[in-house]
């Protein structure tokens, strides 16, 4: 039994190990293929602005049921008990008992007092309550039109990431494509070397070209990891989460849409926000001229009371009852010219808000204009550098052949890869410029 223990330990440990390689083995990694709506989507449940700027409609929504409360009837219970170690001392002049002239101590009231009592308050008028209740559908449409500019704001983002990633995918294809083109170069160079009609710099020369080619690549795929990282916080993804882009853009997809002419301003969410943000200010000066006016409630109070000289509460013994109602109106004479204050404060709080808006039409004037003329010259710039890149890879391909033929030289052939190189760069470069011209295009004419 005892030689048989280590065995027995060491297949114990086998089975732990091989059994831990199992469980990590079948911990699944999440996959997420997207396209920019589901992208958009997640983002609306899962980014920290929005989620914090949909609790805040929650928020209001309490602040709202406490403005109500003010105008629902309160209804509270009240009780008391009282012992006088000393019962009060009154005096009573000596004429009451025959004894002119003098003034006679005598004790009113008992040693133990005891009462309770059930009080009822409803509010009839108050006109700070009455606009406040006039105000809650208001301050929740403000608070939800915030959702509405922040998703847009989140949105905006995510269409940029979402497509320059896109894009990427392309430009890695372009670089592929050099890679491997300047691979077969240097071997038909290399070809030619060894039948000593091409000397061995040439070679080098395309090693060097080849390994600038390759780090280049490496340096985007980088980049494009960080994007991704990128996109990923940004719609709220965990990072070691897998995302995969499934949409597709072209230069037709890019050009889709025709330009709009005008813009209506209400299609704009932070316009809608200001107007929203206009209509709270009405209601703050009329929150606060109302103050001016009195306020009038209504008391309804029901209670017992009992007197005793000991304490026999809970024994025999008289309560008697108590009930009464009453209206209380309160009417504001002097206050020291705080609610003149308030009423024009909130009066140019109220401009502030018009000069905004008045100010927000000329931003969005010159969004529009902006956006339009960047869009224009994005796609010229995109159309042109595309056509440069299909002729810079004709005269590549050109001179390639005239070099096989023994008709042209290495330099030729060394600039045609530069140049094709330089006009691909600059393809993908107009690409990304258009596509980041499109967003800011929608996004200022509010059609994101």
């Amino acid at each position: 039994m005892k030689k048989r223990r280590p065995i027995q330990l060491v297949l114990m440990l086998l089975w732990c190990v091989a059994t831990g390689i199992t469980v990590n083995a079948q911990t699944p990694t999440v996959t997420h293929e997207f396209s920019i709506q589901q992208a958009v989507d997640y983002a609306k449940k899962n980014n920290t602005q929005v989620k914090n700027a949909l609790l805040a409609i929650q928020i209001q929504e309490q602040e709202n049921r406490g403005i109500t409360a003010a105008a629902y009837p309160s209804l509270g219970v009240s009780g008391s008990l009282t012992d006088y170690i000393k019962v009060p001392t009154q005096v009573i002049p000596g004429d009451f008992v025959g004894q002119p002239g003098t003034l006679l101590p005598v004790e009113f009231g008992v040693k133990y007092s005891s009462s309770a009592m059930v009080q009822l308050q409803q509010l009839l008028f108050d006109g700070q309550v009455f606009v406040g209740l006039q105000a809650r559908k208001t301050s929740i449409e403000f608070a939800k039109k915030n959702v509405d500019v922040t998703e847009e704001m989140i949105r905006v983002n995510v269409y940029k990431i979402y497509y320059q990633l896109v894009v990427s995918k392309t430009q890695i294809e372009l670089l592929d494509s050099n890679i491997s083109r300047l691979e077969k170069l240097k071997h038909d160079t290399y070809e030619i070397f060894k039948n000593g009609f091409a000397e061995r710099l040439d070679v080098d020369k395309l090693d060097v070209q080849l390994i600038n080619l390759k780090t280049e690549k490496q340096k985007a795929l980088n980049n494009i990891e960080t994007g991704y990282l990128g996109l990923k916080t940004l719609i709220g993804m965990p990072v070691k989460e897998t995302l995969v882009l499934t949409d597709k853009i072209t230069d037709s997809d890019i050009k889709a849409g025709a330009l709009a002419d005008s813009v209506n301003y209400n299609d704009r969410q932070d316009y809608q926000y200001l107007q929203l943000a206009k209509k709270l200010n009405e209601f703050n000066i009329k929150r606060y001229k109302l103050s001016y006016l009195p306020s009038l409630s209504a008391t309804g109070v029901y209670g017992k009371q009992a007197y005793r000289q000991t304490f026999t509460f809970f024994g025999k013994g008289d309560w008697y009852d108590i009930s009464y109602v009453g209206l209380n109106l309160s009417v504001p004479i002097f206050s020291g010219f705080g609610k003149d204050a308030k009423v024009k404060q909130s009066k140019l709080e109220l401009q502030q808000t018009v000069n905004n808006i008045d100010n927000l039409k000329l931003t969005i004037d010159n969004d529009v204009e902006t956006a339009k003329l960047k869009f224009n010259t994005a796609i010229q710039t995109m159309d042109f550098q595309k056509k440069n890149m299909q002729l810079a890879e004709t005269v590549y391909y050109q001179t390639k052949k005239k070099f096989e033929a023994g008709l042209g030289s290495n330099t030729e052939i060394n600039t045609a890869q530069v140049d094709l190189k330089t006009a691909q760069t600059n393809y993908i470069a107009a690409l990304y410029d258009a596509i980041i011209a499109k967003v800011d295009f929608l996004k200022a004419t509010g059609k994101l």
